[in-house]
This record gives C-alpha cells, sequence and structure tokens, in this order.
C-alpha cells in the first residue's frame, strides 16, 4: 500500500518536474529573444542618428551609388573583357513583377462579370472602316 502511494506521488511530481523544466526553457529561449532585439533597436537607432549628419549622408551617397561632388571627377576602370573593375556600386534591382494568386485571379474574373460590358462606339460609315484597312 505505502509503495503504491509513493509510486502516485513520484508520478504527479515528475509531471509538474517536466512541465517546470519546459517553462524554464522558454523563459530562457525568450530572455535571449529580448537581448537580441534591443541590441537591434540599439543598433538600429545608432544607424537613424548617423542619417541626421550631413557628412554621412554624402559618404553613403558616394558609397552606393558612385556620386562625385561638383568639380571632381569620377573614374572607372574598364577591363579587356568590357567589364567594370574593381568594387562598383549599384543600386538594387528594381522588384519583379509578382504573378497573381490563383485565388486573386479567380476574384478578378468575378468581378469583371458583375460588370456591364463596354459598349462600342458607333460608326457613322460601316465602309469607311473597311477602307482604312
Amino acid at each position: 500500500m505505502l509503495l503504491s502511494v509513493v509510486l502516485l506521488l513520484v508520478a504527479s511530481y515528475t509531471s509538474a518536474l517536466h512541465a517546470w523544466w519546459e517553462q524554464r526553457g522558454e523563459i530562457q529561449s525568450a530572455k535571449a529573444e529580448i537581448i537580441m532585439r534591443r541590441d537591434a533597436i540599439i543598433q538600429l537607432n545608432d544607424t537613424k542618428a548617423r542619417f541626421n549628419d550631413p557628412a554621412y549622408i554624402k559618404q553613403q551617397a558616394r558609397a552606393r551609388f558612385g556620386w562625385v561632388m561638383p568639380g571632381e571627377v569620377g573614374y572607372r576602370v574598364i577591363g579587356s573583357d568590357g567589364s567594370v573593375q574593381g568594387d562598383v556600386p549599384t543600386l538594387d534591382a528594381p522588384p519583379t513583377a509578382q504573378e497573381r494568386e490563383w485565388y486573386d485571379t479567380l476574384w478578378g474574373s468575378v468581378e469583371q462579370a458583375g460588370k456591364e460590358p463596354a459598349k462600342p462606339k458607333p460608326v457613322a460609315d460601316p465602309d469607311e472602316v473597311l477602307r482604312k484597312r
């Protein structure tokens, strides 16, 4: 009898201990994520503060876009194969047109089906259209 009571207590405490252990792990991962996000916020605030400085903006324009100041001459070294040599600043590629999802296409056809069809313009002389060709 005593052995069954001890086993029952061990089983009940085991599940509580397991839940405590899982929650402890979740708390540790949440704390690590908070620290990581706090560091990211500090870095973003630093970058934001840098862009308030006109000298930093000029430096970024020169580095990213290859701009030069008035009166300066910018040079690019072109290799024998016609490609630009060295570190060449380029703009990001423009975003590509996204294909519409199938349900957007379906809904667009439903919307078009509910509209009145466009009426063709009346032509004064139907033979005039044939003469233009």
